[in-house]
């Protein structure tokens, strides 16, 4: 399979012209190197079609190697339409930037040009770092049952029938909680 070179000269100069007008200050400018480079794209998807052939359509009769490919033509489809979309959503920012200021160019922003500028990073802590808390001596020895590292308040061992018979944070329908006593509107209780 060898591709036209035609089609390649062609997609090398609308590449090239689209590039150079995409980097222009001026909107429409912008606007005309995006429709450019869509429709080299759409070249550069024709080209790796290869050769026309019969269309997709299946035939006994006919060898699988005489048919010409479909998907590049998919893919030339969908660029259509991106590039559809592309170009309206640029005609429209167009428009506004032309009913706002009155021109086509881009202004140059010295806010852009001062951020720019500045040093990738700051010289000042955004946050504290937290400080580490090990369960090993300096000698990297473990600490002892009830050693603990200064400032660290000890872990207290819970006693699970304490828990099961407390009343705080039990489930409503545990037996373990009573029915609490209820005042009358006359305050006695009932």
């Amino acid at each position: 399979m060898s591709i036209n070179l035609t089609l390649l000269l062609v997609m090398g100069v609308l590449y090239a012209v689209g590039l150079y007008l995409l980097l222009e200050r001026s909107l429409t400018r912008v606007l005309l190197g995006l429709m450019l480079l869509a429709n080299a794209t759409n070249i550069l998807l024709l080209a790796t079609g290869g050769y026309a052939g019969l269309a997709p359509i299946f035939n006994k009769d006919i060898p699988s190697s005489a048919y010409n490919d479909p998907l590049p033509q998919a893919f030339i489809l969908t660029s259509i339409v991106i590039s559809f979309a592309v170009t309206a959503f640029m005609l429209s920012l167009i428009y506004r930037s032309w009913l706002l200021s009155r021109a086509d160019h881009i202004q140059v922003d010295q806010e852009d040009i001062r951020v720019a500028m500045q040093d990738l990073y700051d010289d000042e802590e955004d946050s504290e770092i937290a400080i580490e808390v090990s369960d090993f001596h300096e000698n990297n020895q473990p600490l002892g049952k009830r050693e603990t590292i200064p400032g660290i308040v000890p872990k207290r061992v819970i006693d699970a029938k304490a828990v099961a018979t407390s009343k705080k944070d039990v489930h409503p329908e545990s037996p373990v909680l009573k029915t609490p006593e209820v005042q009358s509107p006359t305050g006695e209780k009932e």
